[in-house]
């Protein structure tokens, strides 16, 4: 079955108008933004894929001068409209054919969007085009070989090709197709090759507070897990990349560094 474009996204993930996980996920996104560029005053910014627009109102009041949400989820995009049309311009646009001029984009955010898209590669290349020479592009990605799927919450789901994971879905009530297409961090690698990236998952992973993600680890068990993860050498902490189900990268057109200051676990080059 070939792949078509997923239309009202939000009409069936519901994940998608949990709006305090998704201004949760904003602030960590802001934050990481932040600690590699500075402030967001007066940048222009937008939000590929930002369905009801929660993460593009966090990013204008964040200072942003103009804050743009581009998707092809009608629904979720009235819902935005109606809510923070006053300060946010949402637009329907395809990702792989975006309404901007060459440059003119300083800040990107492409946050756990590229599985559901049918060409990826395409939406990347767009970015690029749109992304301004010193500018950011933001990316949380999910990562094929992690072990639970995201968003269907069934194990090893994304390893399976596609006429069998079709069928795990239905098995268990949760969908008729699946259609969500992972990579792993090399096929990610692949994908963002034109791009100078950074990868800020142990940073976060870390030291969540820093980055807004205290609800990463609760309780005394989360204390533990900072502690160790903020002490253990980094060439161990790498045996486990190939597996943590989601990266989160900052990814640039021109060689960067990040300007925040120094961490237990620091950003690290990717590409």
């Amino acid at each position: 079955m070939s792949r078509q474009q997923q239309l009202e996204y939000s009409e069936f993930q519901a994940a998608m108008l949990d709006e305090d996980k998704r201004r949760r996920k904003a602030a960590k996104i802001i934050a990481v933004l932040e600690h590699f560029h500075g402030p967001l005053a007066g940048l222009t910014v937008g939000d590929v894929g930002c369905s009801a627009g929660f993460i593009a109102d966090e990013l204008a009041d964040a200072g942003a001068k103009h804050t743009l949400g581009i998707d092809i989820d009608v629904p979720g995009l009235r819902k935005a409209a109606d809510r923070f049309g006053e300060r946010v311009a949402f637009i329907c646009g395809d990702g792989t054919a975006l309404p901007f001029p060459d440059g003119s984009i300083d800040v990107l955010v492409f946050n756990h969007i590229y599985e559901h898209v049918v060409d990826p590669d395409a939406v990347v290349a767009e970015m690029h085009r749109v992304l301004s020479d010193d500018g950011v592009l933001y990316l949380g990605l999910g990562n094929r070989l992690g072990v639970m799927e995201p968003h269907y919450k069934l194990p090893f789901l994304s390893y399976l090709p596609p006429s069998l994971a079709d069928r795990y879905v239905r098995a268990f009530g949760r969908a008729d197709h699946y259609y969500e297409r992972f990579r792993t961090r090399r096929g990610l690698k692949r994908m963002l090759r034109a791009f100078h990236v950074w990868d800020y998952t142990f940073p976060v992973l870390a030291t969540p507070g820093r980055f807004a993600g205290g609800e990463l680890f609760a309780g005394l068990p989360g204390k533990v897990a900072r502690a160790v993860l903020a002490k253990t050498p980094r060439e161990v902490l790498k045996l486990l990349l190939p597996l943590v189900p989601t990266y989160l990268w900052v990814a640039t057109k021109t060689p960067r560094r990040p300007r925040g200051a120094a961490l237990p676990q620091p950003p690290e080059k990717v590409l």
